[in-house]
């Protein structure tokens, strides 16, 4: 851990008021901080977690940034979701006052060793798999981060002996100065966030950063099969452990005869059988593999690590099994919020799918969607602000319904669906034009596909 910040009478702005921006706010004046709110949204969206932070005697400023608020600082605290080349911020950086985010900031006051897991797709599964890896193998573990509980909510219950288990994203390490994880993982790097990151190199310089602080006595956990991720093994200085689906590796976890195997300096070691992980699709058993590399670092026994893999149930919103009606079956894959993860979502299935697209745009181009469209998409229902962007891109890949919101997106697909059919929702996009969070996207569609079923019983009784 890295010398704790000493904030007690400091001024300290927070920037942003998402979940963990309200939770460093709360943090921050518990630990005797002069703190200030800032939100560029209206008060009336902000009204709950306004009224939680005057309560506790924090100054708060919505509807913009006043460029007075951020000079009289002595450290700025942004959130994720607050882009770092806010005038603002830029003109404080300029004055010398310290400006970081609530993953670091947390980082200096958690207790205990931090395993950071990031990618373009599939950190959320995996941080909650090696969360319970790690609890089976028989340690004192929490997960939190991007993930949902934020970083700086989890230092109450730290310990010198917990394993803080953190999904991090591109826009936290942007951020970061004295982060240091022991266990580094990145899963995949595609194009993703450009919206904000500007160009891919920008959003791969911002993924490569999980490893800057590492020395030669921690590790990096590496996605073999992964061209970006793999490029990452070279020139840092963390011990690399790769994993793949497809080869063997030297250090690491692979897949031989259909057995998953962990290999190092102690021999191989079997883990378990392909077969009985419980997750669908090929990106879910890097997942996995991925989660053993931790599991075998920390050290886990192979047996905890197969029980804990064997009980694990799929995360809320990640390609989730929501209901079969009439024997078409709904898929929730809401977090699927680039077109990366749409691939994979689509991978998952053979075929006769009939896929809920849309969102808000990120910048990534939608015609590398159309091989697979063609291969195994029915139909296409597009929704929100890309829609028109991306009925141009995928145009004779799949009929296309312009569907405009997801309710009538479900309810087309369910007429046209026959028996066998999957309805997936795997937007490709952002939530932000329509719902508050991809979350509250997911929740939607399984109201929505759960209304479906109640009407079609009542019909049938």
């Amino acid at each position: 851990m890295a010398e704790p910040l000493e904030v007690k009478s400091k001024r300290v702005l927070v920037v942003g008021l998402g979940k963990s921006g309200v939770a460093s706010a709360q943090f921050l004046h518990e630990r005797g901080a002069r703190v200030t709110a800032s939100d560029a949204k209206a008060e009336d969206d902000l009204r709950a977690d306004i009224r939680t932070l005057l309560d506790l005697g924090v100054a708060v400023e919505t509807g913009g940034h006043g460029e007075r608020t951020f000079r009289q600082q002595d450290l700025i605290v942004v959130s994720p979701g607050v882009p770092t080349n806010v005038p603002q911020l830029a003109q404080a950086c300029a004055m010398g006052i310290p400006v970081i985010g609530e993953i670091e900031l947390a980082s200096r006051f958690l207790r205990g060793h931090i395993v950071a897991i990031t990618g373009s797709n599939g950190k959320t599964t995996t941080t909650a798999l090696a969360g319970d890896v790690i609890a089976w193998g028989g340690y004192e573990s929490q997960v939190g981060g991007n993930i949902g509980t934020p970083a700086i909510s989890l230092v109450p219950e730290a310990t010198d002996d917990t394993y803080n288990v953190l999904e991090v994203s591109s826009f936290q390490l942007e951020t970061i100065q004295t982060f240091h994880p022991e266990i580094a993982v990145v899963l995949n790097v595609t194009p993703d966030h450009l919206d904000r990151h500007g160009s891919f190199d920008h959003y791969l310089a911002a993924k490569k950063r999980v490893f800057e602080n590492q020395t030669s006595s921690d590790y990096a956990v590496l996605n073999a099969d992964d061209e970006q991720a793999a490029r990452m093994g070279s020139g840092i200085k963390a011990q690399v452990r790769w994993f793949s689906r497809k080869k063997e590796v030297a250090q690491g976890g692979f897949v031989r005869d259909g057995r998953i195997i962990h290999r190092d300096d102690s021999g191989e070691h079997e883990i378990m059988p392909a077969s009985e992980v419980p997750l669908q699709g090929a990106h879910n058993l890097e997942n996995v593999l991925a989660a053993v590399c931790v599991g075998m670092i920390i050290p886990c026994e192979p047996h905890r690590i197969r029980a804990a893999v064997k009980e694990f149930k799929a995360v809320e919103h990640r390609l989730e099994y929501v209901a079969t009606i009439n024997g078409v079956q709904f898929y929730n894959d809401s977090k699927a919020t680039n077109v990366d993860a749409t691939i994979k979502a689509l991978e998952s299935f053979p075929g006769n799918i009939h896929l809920i697209l849309g969102g808000k745009d990120k910048g990534s181009p939608y015609t590398v969607l159309n091989a697979l469209l063609q291969e195994r998409a029915k139909r296409v229902y597009t929704i929100g602000a890309a829609a028109a962007k991306i009925e141009k891109e995928i145009a004779g890949a799949a009929d296309l319904v312009h569907a405009e919101t997801l309710d009538v997106a479900v309810r087309r697909a369910f007429d046209a669906a026959t028996p066998g059919d999957i309805v997936l929702l795997a937007p490709a996009c952002a939530s932000f034009d329509q719902f508050e969070s991809y979350e509250h996207r997911g929740r939607v569609f399984k109201d929505l596909v759960h209304a479906l079923a109640e009407k079609k019983q009542a019909i049938s009784s």
